[in-house]
């Protein structure tokens, strides 16, 4: 009998999807053109990467002219952060602000400029794992170059008030970047209705293969070059496109931001039916706010266990989860999201991330609500933290 698998990490990478698949197929076999070269079969590459390039542009509202491709959304990242910052301090700005809570493709590229010679101020958030806009407000100054704060958070799921911020960034004359990587494809993005400057974007987050991502960058801006070399990308990136790839992320965007409100309604119905089951289960607490957050993503703290004996023990049992951010999953330390939130190291250590789309069936939800109980329960069963717990006693 085979074994029952249900993939519910959905926020580390997805599948590639059979229409991406498709599309991209005919670039590994007969069209292998390099898109620099004038004859026919490089026009064609040429003329395709463009064709995935106005898609990318239509599903983020941007002009063609503003995409640019790269290799994932760190990258992007680095390349909005690093060239703005490079930029900028020509014009004697060297100050940026961003969030205590980014992904680490960002802070620790703040953390990097730092070290040359550039002041970071680090934005708190709310213990339900929100910004206020008037913080970034308060921070910037006259020498303020960049302010970058993610779209919606990679752990908790948590969704900012993207718009508010750039407001604010536009009023005080600073640029304004957002990592939009758990964003596109879940949430309805314009970057020009919403003032967006700059977006990152990966591509295995919305079906299509690792190791394709874009930038957009608003007309107007621009960024020092990223890779020197030949021509491609607008002189900005040199080397030769990835066109499987990049054709692979024109096909899935396009269908990614296909009637959104119709995908989320039903992907939240189950996601809320996880949340509610799981916090009958002691000693749990849900991390983020329940409303602002994404349609599939739940992040809960099981307090008296470790997270990667949870991983492991649901793994056993044919269920894909997260304990936190993939990029982080080897670390032994607690995530610095949830401590962010002002919980304590202990109970930071025992999250669950379980993030969802469409294809988990009801009787999945089923399924993870019957196992994770027996799972918790015997984890706990072992846990010197849990029986000092149960014992009033400190396991501080």
């Amino acid at each position: 009998m085979e074994k029952r698998m249900i993939y519910a990490d959905n926020a580390a990478t997805t599948g590639v999807s059979e229409k991406v698949l498709e599309a991209m197929l005919p670039y590994l076999k007969g069209r292998f053109g390099n898109p620099s070269s004038i004859y026919a079969l490089g026009r064609e590459a040429q003329r395709d990467v463009e064709n995935a390039r106005e898609k990318v542009a239509k599903a983020l509202g941007a002009a063609p002219a503003e995409i640019f491709f790269t290799s994932c959304g760190s990258e992007s990242d680095n390349w909005a952060i690093k060239g703005t910052a490079e930029l900028m301090a020509k014009k004697g700005k060297k100050h940026i602000i961003t969030s205590v809570f980014e992904h680490h493709a960002v802070l620790h590229t703040c953390e990097y400029l730092e070290k040359k010679g550039f002041e970071v101020t680090y934005i708190p958030v709310s213990d339900k794992g929100l910004i206020d806009p008037e913080d970034i407000r308060d921070a910037i100054r006259e020498d303020t170059a960049l302010v970058t704060i993610m779209y919606a958070n990679n752990e908790i799921g948590t969704i900012q008030p993207i718009k508010e911020i750039a407001e604010i960034c536009h009023e005080k004359k600073v640029l304004f970047h957002t990592d939009a990587v758990q964003a596109v494809g879940h949430v309805d993005i314009d970057v020009k209705a919403q003032g967006i400057d700059m977006l990152s974007l990966s591509g295995h987050k919305i079906h299509a293969q690792k190791g394709i991502g874009a930038l957009y960058v608003r007309k107007g801006i621009a960024l020092p070059n990223l890779i020197h070399g030949g021509g491609q990308e607008r002189g900005k990136r040199a080397g030769t496109e990835n066109v499987p790839a990049i054709v692979g992320l024109g096909t899935a965007i396009e269908e990614a931001v296909k009637d959104i409100p119709a995908k989320n309604a039903a992907i939240v119905e189950k996601r809320n039916r996880l949340i509610d089951g799981i916090l009958k289960i002691p000693y749990t607490r849900l991390n983020g706010d329940r409303e602002k957050r994404l349609p599939g993503n739940l992040n809960i703290s099981i307090e008296g266990i470790e997270g990667e004996s949870l991983l492991l023990m649901l793994d056993l049992n044919g269920i894909c989860a997260s304990s936190g951010s993939a990029c982080t999953s080897g670390s032994l330390d607690p995530s610095h999201v949830l401590l962010a939130l002002g919980l304590k190291h202990e109970i930071a250590h025992g999250s669950l991330r379980l993030s969802i789309e469409e294809d988990v069936t009801d009787e999945d939800v089923d399924y993870i609500l019957e196992v994770l109980p027996k799972v918790v329960e015997r984890l706990r069963s072992m846990s010197p933290v849990w029986e000092k717990m149960m014992k009033g006693e400190s396991y501080e």
